[in-house]
């Protein structure tokens, strides 16, 4: 079905807004140039293997807690002068935190299993998004007025990780303030995507992202409140869960949600192999972990699978890329040869409202009438409420400490209705009943991640709109795993959001460990 002349209309002004707001990045900025580089190959075997295999290995005495460290050290230490994602390394105190659990193996007397059970990834290595709380650590989210806090605590779902044995290795880059698609910041810079360094990485998680795609971590935390685990796990080539929601605790972030915004966050893991999502999520959910039943084995013969090709024609969003429609169509065609069912092509016709609908439910006030905290008061980080007029006036003459992109966004915000749009509400309701009906609790949905390749640095200015094929998820509340499916012709990563029923998170993750089987998962970039 065509645009209507009003969709046209609204299509061609917002491509002018975002047009003028790049065009004033070209003109005004002076973006440090981004020669092409390429990562180096990865060449030590340590580097190849899932956590949860490092971890066996590690109990078992086979390699020490202290050569796997070292070993992603080294590989950080390689590749983060080329994509700076690891904005604060903590290598001394991982090291003798890794000695440490070598020491504890050798006293261990209760078994290896005894150990698995209490401590799943005693002495893994783990890197960890900026915006958490991690003791010692930053925790700026990029604004430069926070530059030297520190945490004094760390986030419930990363001490669950430690508690089980991981070892933080450092914490990588984000947007600032988290709310924006490309990992860029005036106090640590921007982040590079290890597969063509002129390329973005993704936001919020996007540091995460980039270390992981690089080799230079096994396992990361993110979190999601738009695709913020999702993008970057498709622009990097790696495998990310934003889970079903209220699951794994959001707390210990900055910045803090506010309204009703703790609704549609989602903290989930972020890894190179498949192995390792359920595992992660099972220690991340803590005493949650029962709801999600993820010991019960999944037979993918029974499960019914859907796959939805684009959101129907948004004026919002870009087409999807051709090659992202091709392997999604791969992937259908490879579940009927190899489990004997059918992939139903259907289609939502609310899909064509995704941005519009998480623009609005972000921006809904909590239960007592209380509304979000106005993003302008977040850049202000406890001053006076930043006024985006005089912040551009400032930017265009280098006088600014804040992106063109968070700038940008408080133009947004600043005339954002007050008053919901009851369409938009009934538009979300109806897709959430229709979605639910279709999935139960045995269907599975396939939908790109986005609908363009990783971008070159900047280019988000003119398709701001793109992450809506993530963030409808965010509202919806649904569990998705984005899976990699191999490389474009340009070699960048191609990917699938895998979509399950509330509480169906297995089902996803164990799409995820097929589709790693079957397209081959994470390709090392330097390798390619």
């Amino acid at each position: 079905m065509g645009l209507t002349v009003g969709e046209r209309i609204q299509k061609w002004l917002l491509r002018a807004v975002s047009g003028f707001f790049f065009a004033l990045f070209r003109l005004f900025s002076r973006p440090e140039p981004v020669r092409p580089a390429k990562v180096p190959p990865v060449r030590n075997p340590l580097l190849t293997l899932p956590a949860v295999q490092l971890a066996e290995k590690i109990r078992r005495r086979e390699v020490t807690s202290v050569e796997v460290v070292q070993a992603y050290i080294d590989r950080i230490q390689e590749v983060n002068t080329l994509l700076n994602a690891v904005i604060k390394d903590r290598f001394s105190a991982a090291l003798s935190e890794a000695a440490h659990v070598d020491r504890l193996i050798d006293e261990e007397t209760g078994g290896e299993e005894a150990l698995a059970d209490r401590l799943p990834l005693l002495g893994v290595p783990l890197s960890v998004k900026e915006s958490f709380f991690l003791q010692g650590m930053p925790c700026s989210a990029g604004l430069v007025s926070r530059a030297g806090v520190l945490a004094s605590g760390d986030a419930p779902a990363v001490a669950l990780l430690k508690r089980a044995g991981a070892i933080p290795v450092g914490v990588t880059n984000t947007p600032e303030l988290c709310m924006w698609v490309e990992s860029s910041n005036y106090l640590y810079g921007i982040t590079k995507n290890p597969y063509d360094t002129q390329r973005i990485c993704g936001g919020s998680s996007g540091g995460e992202g980039s270390i992981l795609g690089s080799g230079g971590s096994v396992i990361g935390i993110g979190s999601d409140i738009g695709g913020s685990i999702r993008m970057p796990s498709f622009f990097n080539g790696i495998f990310g869960h934003k889970g079903t929601t209220g699951i794994v605790s959001n707390d210990g972030q900055y910045p803090p949600s506010s309204a009703r915004q703790q609704e549609f966050l989602s903290t989930g893991p972020m890894c190179r192999y498949a192995e390792d999502l359920l595992p992660m999520l099972r220690i991340m959910a803590g005493a949650n972990a029962d709801k999600l039943s993820l010991s019960s084995d999944v037979d993918l013969k029974k499960l019914r699978f859907f796959t939805v090709v684009d959101d129907g024609g948004s004026p919002l969003t870009s087409p999807v890329d051709k090659q992202i429609v091709e392997a999604q169509r791969k992937v259908a065609h490879r579940l009927e040869a190899d489990l004997g069912v059918k992939v139903k092509e259907i289609s939502f016709p609310q899909l064509k409202y995704s941005y519009q609908i998480w623009d609005t439910f972000l921006a809904l006030p909590d239960e007592d009438g209380k509304p979000p905290q106005p993003f302008v008061e977040l850049m202000a980080d406890g001053g006076p409420a930043v006024w985006p007029v005089w912040e551009l006036i400032k930017w265009l003459f280098g006088k600014s400490d804040h992106t063109m992109a968070a700038i940008s966004l408080a133009f947004l915000k600043s005339i954002h209705s007050a008053t919901p749009s009851q369409f938009i509400l009934q538009q979300k309701e109806t897709l959430q009943r229709s979605m639910e009906e279709v999935l139960g609790t045995d269907g599975v949905l396939l939908y790109p991640p986005h609908p363009v390749l990783a971008q070159k640095h900047h280019h988000p200015f003119f398709t701001p709109f793109n992450a809506a094929y993530t963030a409808i998820f965010n509202i919806l509340g649904l569990p998705v795993t984005q899976c990699p499916l191999g490389l474009s012709v340009e070699g960048m990563p191609l990917g699938v959001q895998v979509v399950a029923g509330k509480l169906q998170d297995r089902l996803t993750l164990a799409v995820a460990l097929y589709l790693q089987k079957a397209f081959g998962g994470w390709r090392d970039p330097g390798a390619t």
